[in-house]
């Protein structure tokens, strides 16, 4: 199996990467936003869990987003591996999913990021502004934070998936074609 961790700041194309590469190395691709409002929406009983602390304004236990995310591992038994996006978020996290893989023996293969100059970030989460509706795309403030809060997540995963030598960066600026051939390049020789 194939498992990545994808990284990267709002606007680096993580989701249109993720649709390719899952396509191409028919890998199941996890977005945690996706599993939370799945779980939410259809009053799972971890859905139900989950909303019971985000309704305090509080963060979702580890356990609970781990057990969401174990529910659509085991959903997916004959993959040829994960796309795991938007966690983990923290060294913690990252020991429990590496815990979860030995559970199916597997290991997480990567963490790849895409790495995009911050201005470009701006101009492209501005752009899409202009058409996604979002109004966190819309405001450069907004957007810089954003960036900013993503650097100080990741900072943390970087240095423990380097420690692993399993962190890859990938330049993120070029066509889609181009940054698509940089990922598989690393997929392609990944342990």
């Amino acid at each position: 199996m194939t498992n990545i961790v994808l990284f990267g700041p709002p606007g680096a194309g993580k989701g249109t990467q993720a649709d390719i590469l899952k396509e191409k190395y028919n890998l199941v691709h996890i977005s945690t936003g996706d599993v939370f409002r799945y779980n939410i929406k259809n009053e799972t009983e971890l859905g139900t869990l989950a909303k019971s602390y985000m309704d305090k304004g509080h963060l979702v236990p580890d356990n609970v987003t781990i057990d969401m995310l174990k529910a659509e591992v085991e959903k997916n038994p004959d993959v040829n591996g994960f796309i795991f996006d938007g966690f983990p978020r923290t060294a913690a996290q990252a020991e429990a999913l590496a815990k979860l893989m030995d559970e199916t023996e597997s290991e997480i293969n990567g963490m790849i990021a895409l790495e995009v100059p911050d201005e470009v970030l701006v101009k492209r989460l501005l752009e899409r502004g202009k058409t996604s509706g979002r109004a966190d795309d819309a405001n450069e403030d907004v957007i810089r934070e954003r960036i900013a809060e993503y650097y100080r997540k990741t900072d943390i995963l970087k240095e423990y998936y380097q420690k692993e030598d399993r962190y890859y960066g990938v330049d993120g600026v070029g066509s889609i074609e181009e940054i698509t051939e940089r990922l598989s390049s690393v997929i392609d020789n990944l342990k």
